[in-house]
């Protein structure tokens, strides 16, 4: 009996030991190294999938060696997903041949958009739902319940890769859904479904074939506690697109972010609302995050963040209060916390207000996650605002970044923020003087404002 060869990879970064360690030397992340046990690797997995079907363009395994200049330029072809804000995410719509892994919560809906589209998508062309952790009877339910149609998608309930494989090859869809990557197996892999060596060898199994057969492959992921996907982080380098779905399961409202894409912007963002049909599309999001009472209190100031290409407009609350204890408590919600200190440092030097015996909260109504620094501007005038009970208005609005020494640096996409406050009846902007518009939009007073001090001024 041949010995059983062994490999230790990094969960975090995919790097490979010949023995254990506690940490990763490429990534330095402790207690990620597991041992991987190899399995021999049979001469049909090296053999070519059968790519005689319509369409294929092959390109994936051209060997030839071409200069830029030869490299033929066509646009990608793209079909809808049939969903609007799915495709933003995704750049403009699916590409043939492209993986995508959605990732998400439990309960988040990453199985219930995906059974939406591939409905659609049946009524078009070919598409096969392969489900691992439901059984064929739990998906019908749940298309019954979204009155969904049932008469085209074609489905599978599979876990081995080699088996979907054989029954792709026969039937020949363009769109593949795989629920979920950590159930899935090869037979020559010699540990259990969802570990490490799994995990990687299937997905690059099924990547393979997606590229050599001009497939879209769309792969649902679990996530870790702390909401990073799980499985080996060479997962994330094997796909064209990765997308993560947010949101809360008391929460009506979920949000699509693609933090990859090989075929379009990242950081695009996609609203969806959790309705008895399924999740539908929320095509103007600003509306839902501007839900603000007739009276605005102290401390609620409306910013404009730019997600991808899209401006939108979120409420930011900030509440300062006597502390009582000896180390005063910093909370931000939605926002960096070490930019919050930062910021309220930069508040007392430049700005001659001292909060070192106040607590400060910050909160970004509808749980969006801000990580742009447009919002430094918003935060600090917030925050002024709570200290000192004065309401800044119902239709002011504020954007900007800011620096260490109190100046308020332009942000990119400035007169789009802008024609969107002004959209939706913002008749005031606190902007920086560098995003100053030669014309202002119609019915809109805009104040650019070169440092802090201007920008207090502003709203005495």
């Amino acid at each position: 009996m041949a010995k059983q060869q062994t490999a230790y990879v990094c969960n975090d970064c995919g790097a490979d030991y010949k023995k254990w360690q506690g940490q990763c030397a490429e990534c330095n992340a402790w207690n990620t190294v597991t041992e991987v046990r190899l399995g021999p690797t049979p001469s049909n997995r090296s053999a070519r999938f059968d790519s005689s079907r319509e369409g294929y363009a092959g390109g994936a395994s051209a060997n030839e060696v071409q200069t830029l200049a030869e490299i033929d330029l066509q646009e990608v072809p793209r079909f809808s997903s049939g969903t609007g804000e799915f495709d933003r995410v995704l750049g403009g719509g699916l590409v043939p041949g492209s993986v995508v892994l959605i990732g998400g919560n439990p309960g988040a809906g990453k199985s219930t958009l995906l059974l939406q589209t591939m409905c659609y998508l049946a009524n078009f062309m070919e598409t096969l739902y392969c489900t691992g952790e439901e059984s064929l009877q739990q998906v019908a339910m749940r298309a019954q319940r979204l009155g969904l149609p049932t008469d085209k998608l074609k489905m599978l309930s599979e876990t081995s890769v080699e088996s979907l494989v054989a029954t792709v090859q026969k039937q020949k869809p363009k769109v593949i859904v795989v629920d979920s990557i950590q159930v899935m197996h090869l037979a020559d892999i010699q540990s259990a479904p969802g570990s490490v060596s799994q995990v990687r060898e299937s997905a690059a199994y099924l990547t393979r074939f997606a590229k050599q057969t001009n497939t879209v492959l769309l792969l649902v992921g679990h996530v870790t506690k702390d909401g990073s996907l799980a499985g080996p982080k060479v997962l994330e380098h094997m796909i064209d697109t990765s997308i993560m779905i947010e949101g809360d399961n008391d929460s009506r409202y979920r949000t699509m972010r693609g933090t990859k894409n090989r075929f379009g912007a990242v950081n695009e963002l996609g609203v969806f609302a959790m309705t008895e049909q399924g999740l539908k599309e929320v095509s103007n999001p600003s509306a839902i995050f501007l839900q603000r009472n007739d009276e605005v209190a102290a401390g609620s100031v409306v910013m404009v963040i730019g997600e991808g290409t899209r401006p939108l407009l979120v409420e930011l609350q900030a509440l300062v209060d006597d502390s009582h204890q000896g180390n005063p408590r910093r909370v931000a919600v939605g926002l960096d916390q070490n930019r919050l200190n930062m910021l309220l440092a930069v508040l007392h030097r430049h700005g001659g207000l001292l909060l070192g015996d106040q607590d400060v909260f910050v909160n970004v109504v509808g749980g969006v996650k801000v990580s742009e620094t447009s919002s430094d501007l918003a935060l600090l005038l917030s925050v002024v605002s709570s200290f000192r009970n004065r309401a800044l208005g119902h239709d002011l609005m504020v954007f900007g970044e800011v620096g260490l020494s109190g100046e308020i640096r332009p942000v990119p996409s400035g007169q789009e923020r802008l024609r969107e406050a002004a959209k939706h009846g913002f008749k005031r902007a606190i902007v920086p003087i560098a995003n100053a518009p030669k014309e202002a939009p119609q019915g809109m007073k805009v104040i650019a404002v070169k440092n802090l001090q201007q920008a207090l001024a502003a709203i005495e």
